[in-house]
């Protein structure tokens, strides 16, 4: 088979998998940002409940395997009555990973803002709330769009591994198709491209966009 005819055969199946790897990394992205937010804001917090709490979770999704995640929420969590249909168990199991990953971007960047930006909103008599959401975030989010860049594609790298759980994405497809073809350099040869091909025109070129906006709004363009 002519790999022209490999993708022709196959074509519906793969936009089908690489429609629910985009969904995938969609969902999982929405759950990571707002866990980076609310963590990385509690991992500067002045009450150490607080703190100890978001250092607990960074840790723990840092330093155990994303894989092994994802089973525990899908295979274990029942056992403890918690039951999680696939599709869920996969985007929250992201989400929660690299979710940690950008909790530590946040502070980074939170504490990388000068310090004469919150001397002058405490000067001008700001509440803490205003102060963050005014001077500090947004200062903040310049800083750590291009490491967030980053992080984005490999949150994307990640969804294949729900796959795993039998979350039918782009690599669940490709290797139903491999065991029954048995064509694997044409299979995850396809897959490689089109990984390779929303990063590079869809994930970063949005990265791109958003740097740009927020460093109009900050007046750096």
């Amino acid at each position: 088979m002519s790999y022209l005819q490999f993708l022709i055969t196959y074509w519906d199946v793969l936009l089908s998998g690489t429609l629910i790897t985009l969904a995938q990394a969609g969902l999982s992205t929405a759950l990571a940002v707002a866990l980076s937010l609310s963590a990385g804001l509690m991992r500067i917090a002045p009450i150490r409940l607080v703190r100890w709490t978001a250092t607990i979770y960074v840790e723990f999704f840092r330093g155990t395997s994303l894989l092994v995640q994802l089973y525990w929420i899908f295979f274990v969590l029942p056992l403890l009555g918690v039951s999680l249909d696939k599709y869920t168990a996969g985007f929250i199991g992201v989400g929660l990973n690299l979710g940690a990953y950008g909790a530590e971007l946040v502070r980074s960047a939170i504490l990388s803002v000068p310090r004469g930006q919150y001397e002058a909103a405490l000067a001008l008599n700001m509440p803490s709330m205003t102060r963050l959401r005014r001077i500090i975030l947004p200062q903040a989010i310049v800083i750590l769009l291009p490491s967030a860049g980053n992080l984005a594609i490999e949150l994307l790298k990640a969804t294949a591994l729900v796959s795993l759980i039998s979350v039918a994405d782009l690599m669940f497809q490709v290797k139903q198709i491999n065991a029954t073809t048995f064509l694997s350099a044409q299979a995850f040869g396809t897959a490689l491209v089109i990984y390779y091909i929303i990063a590079r025109f869809i994930v970063t070129p949005v990265m791109r966009w958003l740097e740009q906006v927020m460093a109009r709004r900050m007046g750096r363009a």
